[in-house]
């Protein structure tokens, strides 16, 4: 395959880690209107420290971002509030990101004085920080899956990852028409599917969830090759990566699929309430993103394969 080369600051080598699912620290290598927001919420890359001198990354695969403006917002509001995001790709590189939660007044909750104290004293966090963090951690690190955890805003932590990816899919692609979410509505039945294009270290992600009684009843999320086998029986690779991170394909994934059909069995179920699989937090991460995009399209209806045009550095 022909490799990409793209020039950009040291956020470009950054952006390399935006292989998700077979990739990342646990790989063993065998190793809340539109465009309404707060100056608080907008951050651009001349604002980071993003301006070191220009390094080439080369790509051996994953579709270059287009140059362009990409949105998304949600259509309904929870306890007052819906996201609306916006990022700006220039030299195909995210060059502004501005997410933010927005009332029906087009108030950013960054602004909402009780709502700040309030969360602030249960969770030492506000949407005053956090909001801020997000953008500025996107255009710093250009992967959501780079990003680090925010304690205390774990839920607005894992819909901004997934809405962060969506918007990448979207750049890649081109499709500058605004991606809705229906956020909170009932789950379609049918079952949906995700598939990453590229393979990384071997493995590709493949994910589907079936949905009846607007529950999800199954989860299948795995790592396969070009042959369709399973990472999870991959001896040498469990081996390897158990001695490493004490924890192999084999287990965690297993974990996930069983943890997510009981997280969205709850009340407000949500896969923000799964705990994090220690030694495969890469994995998890991205396996979040890719569960949340898929509850998305059930949401919607939408059962069309969703191709990920997932990036792999070249070695």
């Amino acid at each position: 395959m022909k490799s990409k080369k793209f020039i950009a600051g040291f956020t470009a080598l950054a952006f390399s880690v935006l292989v998700l699912g077979a990739c990342g620290a646990d790989n063993n290598g065998s190793g809340d209107s539109s465009a309404a927001s707060s100056s608080s919420s907008a951050v651009t890359s001349e604002s980071t420290a993003a301006s070191s001198a220009a390094e080439e990354v080369t790509y051996a695969a994953g579709e270059p971002m287009k140059d362009g403006t990409y949105k998304l917002e949600e259509k309904n509001y929870s306890n007052g509030y819906r996201v609306t995001f916006e990022i700006t790709v220039k030299d195909g590189k995210i060059t502004e990101s501005k997410y933010d939660n927005i009332n029906e007044e087009g108030k950013s909750k960054a602004d909402d004085a009780d709502y700040e104290k309030n969360m602030k004293d249960k969770a030492g966090i506000g949407p005053k920080e956090y909001i801020e963090k997000f953008n500025t951690e996107l255009v710093a690190k250009q992967s959501p899956t780079a990003i680090d955890v925010v304690t205390g805003a774990t839920h607005s932590f894992e819909s901004f990852q997934n809405y962060a990816q969506q918007l990448i899919q979207a750049a890649q692609a081109g499709k500058t028409d605004t991606i809705e979410i229906d956020n909170g509505a009932e789950l379609k039945d049918g079952t949906y599917t995700l598939k990453e294009k590229n393979d990384s270290n071997g493995y590709h992600v493949e994910f589907s969830i079936v949905v009846a009684g607007g529950k999800i009843t199954e989860s299948k999320y795995d790592n396969v090759n070009a042959d369709g086998k399973s990472k999870a029986d991959d001896t040498d690779y469990e081996t390897s990566m158990k001695d490493k991170a004490g924890i192999g394909p084999k287990e965690y994934i297993a974990q996930f699929n069983e943890d997510l059909v009981k997280a969205m069995g709850e009340e407000d179920g949500s896969p923000a309430n799964m705990d994090v699989v220690t030694g495969a937090t890469h994995s998890f991460h991205s396996f979040v993103i890719y569960a949340e995009q898929l509850i998305n399209a059930a949401e919607k209806g939408d059962t069309a394969e969703i191709t990920v045009d997932n990036f792999v550095a070249a070695k």
